[in-house]
């Protein structure tokens, strides 16, 4: 049975991995910035575990979970927790980049840092959900495009490094997906949401157990996911 640390799971692309690894027998261990989100999520999928840890103030993560009893294995982390806040550069202050930078960065750099020992005993895989801002920056998506570039070479240093160790990494870069975070994408926009719009968190969820089952032979290292409508 493989074993899961994953972040974001509560909504989105997250909860549909989780829950698909979940009904499939695998132990998922679901990461929660407190107590209280942790027993949400464990109700959700009984028999799961949590691990809690505020992945926005990156700096106490190692205190929070010497606290905690962490897995001996661990088969793939897997980091979909993310936060975005638009604006144009005039207008963001050093507290809105920080706060993207900690969560879609450097939290995810600490929990790698964390988690290496369990991987590479399991020789598992690291999968980190970007973003098509990791590739491509527009107006008004500063902050939020930084942090996800930062993570793209996160992902590309971190899998030059473990190679030899057996560590797969992959980046995956959803468009635009139906999600919380989507929603208030638009609010930020000032634009109407329409769901149905956009990808299914089941579809990116598809995409990313299929990079986790790939046979040893072969690395999925970076995988597009675009809306078809």
């Amino acid at each position: 049975m493989a074993t899961h640390v994953i972040t974001g799971a509560g909504s989105g692309i997250g909860a549909a991995v989780a829950r698909r690894l979940h009904e499939r027998g695998d132990e998922v261990v679901l990461h929660a910035r407190d107590a209280g989100r942790a027993k949400e999520l464990a109700a959700a999928l009984p028999g799961a575990k949590t691990l809690v840890g505020d992945l926005a103030d990156p700096d106490k993560l190692s205190w929070a979970f010497s606290h905690q009893t962490l897995p001996d294995r661990v088969d793939s982390l897997l980091h979909i927790a993310g936060v975005v806040d638009l604006g144009p550069v005039g207008d963001l202050t050093p507290k809105t980049w920080r706060n993207q930078l900690n969560v879609n960065l450097i939290a995810p750099a600490e929990l790698t840092r964390l988690f290496l020992p369990q991987l590479r005993v399991a020789q598992g895989h690291v999968l980190f959900v970007n973003s098509g801002s990791g590739l491509n920056a527009h107006a008004g998506w500063s902050a939020y495009a930084a942090s996800k570039h930062g993570l793209k070479a996160l992902a590309d240093s971190l899998r030059h490094e473990e190679h030899a160790n057996g560590v797969r990494v992959t980046s995956v870069y959803p468009g635009r997906t139906a999600s919380p975070m989507q929603a208030k994408v638009h609010r930020q926009e000032g634009k109407e949401y329409d769901p149905a719009a956009w990808i299914d968190p089941e579809s990116v969820a598809t995409t990313i157990l299929m990079a986790l089952d790939l046979p040893r032979d072969a690395e999925v290292n970076d995988l597009t996911v675009r809306p078809g409508r």
